[in-house]
């Protein structure tokens, strides 16, 4: 069954709620106000099978009253084709003019046109009317559409109307049911024996009982307890359909319409995004910073218009623009949005989602890339968000929710760009090959730059290096693998061609220190002692040490003393001959042994403990190893 959502269009009290009953036998009108008052304050909704068609065409009705505009704009996002009424009596209306501007702005790409009462209209009137809505339509996406009169009170042309619909409803493309589960929530409820319940129209995907489902901007995680489509139960609710979603464990107070129901962990909310702009040929001027009510969805709020490369955009003009919102909204690269006046309240535009999670830009910047996510491929569009995301890359659930496709196509440009070598992947993360060089090219520059800095030090450490670039580890880990300029020994990185080499007066240092810790045997004289002894800055003193434990000339005993590699022998050796006539040994003995004081003979027992050669048993050593 292929599922298609007509809205009605038009001025109050041209009868589109009375055609919608006499179409379908379904009342839209379900609130008290609306029965007693005569006219839809809310959307309503019904629908029209063809079963031979194997087609379902679901009508939201939508109040035509200039006040509930708001409304009508709730009802207007899931629609297909419209449904444009114009009453005989009156003919073309003030808010005949801004439905249809409203739908073109939706980039709605077709419909047909009812006159409706036209039993209370002369022949040649309604001759006059059809003749007025052809002239008012041209340019617009119903010229050439059908222009049937009808009356809902005696069923004149009804059966003609339910056939052109039918028609008109079979040629539309469908909507996208391989991507993402979205649903813009217009209604909240409760049932007695159901819970909570929302409805909306499914504008991508498909969901089925017992799914899980988040409410966003409302932050809900919930299960699916049951679904209906215009009263009937359904497993499985698609694209194109108006769904009721029973919710599980979620209280009524918690949502409001403005609310999207969609598939988990997939989509964010946005208080900025990028868009392309139009103006209405009657609308006034608009400036740079202006404040609008903004309409996406069934979500409503209120914005700044910041717009790019211009300080006032004219009527029927067009730009570019970012739109700062005051509340979160759940949108998607693709969708459309209208924009209305802040005071007095009038229609003044609308246009295209860009790009949903935009940066700051500054003017200067220019708007190339917009005029891309508004014109280019999908392959362009997927390419650019994933190099604006810059060397933290863009996570793969991210890309399905930022922008408006199947995730098949998705899939398949992905694929593509990994192939040519224009994304990298990395563990569902992906980052746009100029960012992948230029985390390659500074880890390069960052230890070449080190190396020149520290020529005596063997490497930089990873953590180190990861900080400074700032850069997800999983990414991180993932460029070293493919950098083969780089050795990583353990923790440190370096340049696969650096070693490291003295200076004639380093390499005269290291042996004087080495005479200074020959000469202390097993009082050697501490890093200070050293530095001081032999005027030489305590870095360059660091670097020499740690070289000169790498070569096995010196063992670092702790952070302030070394020994000689010599006289560390020569304690091996007298240790090996303690024990092999004693199994304990007590510091005092060691102390003895060594003829040196606790002072150093407390922190050599600590490193032959740590160097597993002793062990520690209450205040006595063993020997742990066989030397």
């Amino acid at each position: 069954m292929r599922h298609i959502i007509l809205g009605t269009a038009g001025h109050i009290d041209h009868g589109k709620s009375s055609l919608v009953k006499a179409l379908t036998g379904i009342d839209p009108d379900r609130l008290k106000e609306e029965k007693e008052r005569g006219i839809t304050i809310d959307i309503g909704f019904a629908d029209i099978v063809f079963p031979e068609s194997e087609l379902s065409v679901g009508i939201v009705d939508v109040p035509g009253h200039e006040k509930l505009i708001r409304n009508m704009l709730a009802g207007a996002g899931g629609i297909d084709m419209v449904l444009l009424v114009i009453a005989a009596d009156e003919g073309i209306m003030p808010q005949s003019r801004e439905h249809l501007a409203i739908c073109n702005l939706l980039k709605i790409k077709t419909g047909l046109v009812a006159i409706t009462k036209v039993d209370i209209a002369e022949k040649e009137w309604v001759e006059l009317v059809k003749d007025e809505i052809a002239d008012f339509v041209k340019g617009t996406f119903l010229e050439n559409s059908p222009i049937i009169p009808v009356s809902a009170r005696t069923g004149e042309n009804l059966d003609n109307l339910k056939k052109e619909i039918r028609e008109v409803a079979l040629n539309v493309a469908p909507k996208n049911t391989g991507g993402l589960f979205r649903l813009p929530i217009d209604r909240v409820f409760t049932l007695k024996g159901f819970g909570t319940v929302v409805t909306g129209t499914a504008i991508s995907g498909k969901l089925s009982i017992d799914d899980p489902i988040e409410i966003l901007p409302a932050d809900i995680k919930a299960k699916v307890r049951g679904l209906h489509s215009h009263g009937r139960a359904i497993e499985t609710a698609f694209a194109g359909q108006r769904v009721a979603v029973n919710l599980q464990g979620v209280e009524k107070e918690s949502l409001t319409r403005g609310d999207v129901a969609v598939t988990p962990a997939s989509f964010s909310e946005t208080k900025s995004l990028d868009a392309y702009l139009e103006l209405l040929p009657d609308a006034p001027p608009l400036k740079n910073k202006s404040l609008v009510h903004f309409y996406a969805g069934t979500s409503e709020t209120v914005a700044r218009v910041i717009l790019y490369e211009k300080e006032e955009v004219r009527p029927k003009d067009s730009c570019y623009c970012q739109f700062r919102l005051q509340d979160p909204v759940i949108v998607v690269a693709g969708d459309r949005y209208i924009i209305r006046r802040f005071s007095p309240l009038e229609t003044l535009g609308g246009g295209e989602i860009l790009d949903s999670s935009p940066s700051r830009r500054r003017r200067k910047e220019g708007i190339d890339d917009l005029r891309l996510l508004y014109s280019g491929s999908l392959r362009q569009k997927i390419s650019l968000k994933i190099e604006k995301s810059g060397t933290q890359g863009i996570s793969l659930n991210s890309i399905k929710g930022w922008i408006n496709t199947d995730l098949q196509s998705l899939s398949d440009t992905i694929g593509n760009l990994r192939e040519t070598g224009e994304i990298h992947i990395v563990e569902n993360e992906l980052i746009h090959d100029k960012y992948f060089l230029a985390i390659q090219n500074e880890i390069l520059g960052t230890l070449k730059a080190f190396h020149r800095k520290n020529p005596l030090k063997p490497g930089m450490s990873k953590e180190e290096m990861r900080n400074q670039l700032r850069t997800d580890a999983r990414l991180f880990n993932f460029i070293l693998a493919g950098l083969k300029d780089v050795q990583v020994d353990k923790d440190l990185l370096r340049l696969r061609d650096f070693k490291v080499e003295l200076s004639s007066s380093e390499e005269a240092f290291r042996m004087k220190v080495l005479e200074l810790l020959n000469k202390g045997g097993f009082q050697p004289p501490t890093k200070e002692e050293i530095s001081s002894s032999l005027k030489l800055e305590p870095k360059r003193l660091t670097d020499i040490l740690s070289l000169m434990s790498k070569e096995a000339k010196a063992v670092k005993v702790n952070d302030s003393l070394y020994l000689s590699s010599r006289v560390y022998d020569e304690m091996l050796s007298l240790v090996r001959n303690f024990f092999k006539k004693k199994p304990e040994m007590t510091v005092a003995e060691f102390r003895d042994l060594l003829n040196t004081s606790r002072k150093y003979a407390l922190p050599f027992l600590e490193f032959l403990d740590s160097q597993k050669v002793t062990l520690r048993t209450g205040d006595v050593r063993k020997l742990l190893i066989k030397m």
